[in-house]
């Protein structure tokens, strides 16, 4: 079947083929959903190297990361050349208009992983990406109290951030940045967090990047602002058998929210009635400066310097040793 974007056809093969089994959701009903929240959906990806999570069987199926462009690529579709920690650089699609997350979804694309970073400067991230992962014995409710605690600390610094569901069991609060500082930087001020939370917050929020580690506590994850790290864009559908969707809320439907209210069949309504609440997050761009100056305040006062870097980033300078606590122990 074609499909009319905005203008532009797009064509979607095998609309009948079944992604969700335990739902009988069918592609068609993934390229619906997609089309009903476009414009939040592309404010998510606009101008950002993209990478594709592709379900071309369900999710049941096998699938697969799609970092580079295809050959295939409509010449309406820009680019833009990443440079990975490993050096090597690749093309990735860079949406800029709603057609092309439906030419996305034609290719069996559930979800959407852009970096934050605009094509025109894929140095400097524009945005600061908070992750809550709960850890095994903590739920969405325990993140939901982090993120609370969070906001407050945000604007204790002159800050503000957007939440969203992951689409699984944890929050991501996003803050814009002016695209003036590093990917090593938004790392930085993203552990000054971390660290500014557990201390506010004793035995339930933990930086540690070993999980035997962590305990029952609340992740933040600050890997997640690494270079060639993403996380799933808003709207973004994800391979579960609900079928969920990353989701932006208001801070003020946290506490009443459950992840599973989010999902391919109740978003499109939520979107027509209230439109995208994160609309407004454009508009903002924040300076990195105080969590920088918080960092630094953090290593004088408490003699902490850096955390470990993902097993697939060279060696960085300040980084401490990349050893399992539990091994080097052994050694």
């Amino acid at each position: 079947m074609e499909l009319d974007v905005d203008g532009r056809a797009v064509r979607l093969s095998n609309p009948d083929k079944v992604y969700f089994p335990a739902r009988g959701i069918t592609k068609r009903e993934v390229a619906e959903y997609y089309l009903a929240v476009a414009p939040g959906v592309l404010r998510a990806l606009r101008d950002r190297p993209t990478t594709l999570q592709r379900f071309p069987d369900g999710i049941d199926g096998e699938w697969f990361y799609q970092k580079r462009a295809p050959k295939n690529l409509p010449d309406w579709l820009p680019t833009a050349r990443i440079a990975f920690p490993s050096g090597r650089t690749a093309d990735e699609i860079c949406p800029s208009e709603a057609a092309a997350v439906l030419w996305a979804v034609n290719l069996g694309c559930l979800t959407f992983h852009p970096w934050p970073v605009r094509r025109t400067d894929t140095e400097h991230p524009d945005e600061l990406r908070i992750d809550l992962d709960p850890q095994p014995g903590t739920d969405f409710r325990d993140a939901v109290r982090v993120a609370h605690e969070l906001r407050e600390l945000l604007d204790s610094y002159g800050l503000r951030g957007w939440p969203k569901t992951s689409g699984g069991r944890g929050l991501h609060v996003y803050v814009p940045v002016e695209p003036r500082w590093t990917f090593t930087d938004g790392r930085h001020a993203v552990i000054a967090l971390g660290r500014e939370l557990e201390r506010r917050l004793p035995g339930k929020v933990t930086t540690a990047w070993w999980k035997e580690e962590r305990g029952e506590r609340i992740f933040v994850d600050y890997n997640q602002m690494a270079r060639d790290r993403t996380i799933a864009a808003a709207y973004s559908l994800r391979a579960r058998p609900e079928a969920t969707a990353s989701t932006p809320l208001r801070w003020e439907e946290l506490d009443e929210a459950t992840p599973t209210d989010f999902d391919i069949r109740t978003v499109p309504a939520r979107y027509a009635e209230l439109g995208d609440v994160h609309a407004d997050m454009e508009q903002h761009a924040f300076s990195l400066e105080p969590l920088l100056e918080l960092a630094e305040q953090q290593a004088r006062d408490h003699g902490v310097g850096d955390l470990p870097y993902p097993p697939d980033h060279p060696k960085m300078p300040g980084e401490p040793a990349r050893v399992q606590p539990s091994r080097a122990r052994k050694a």
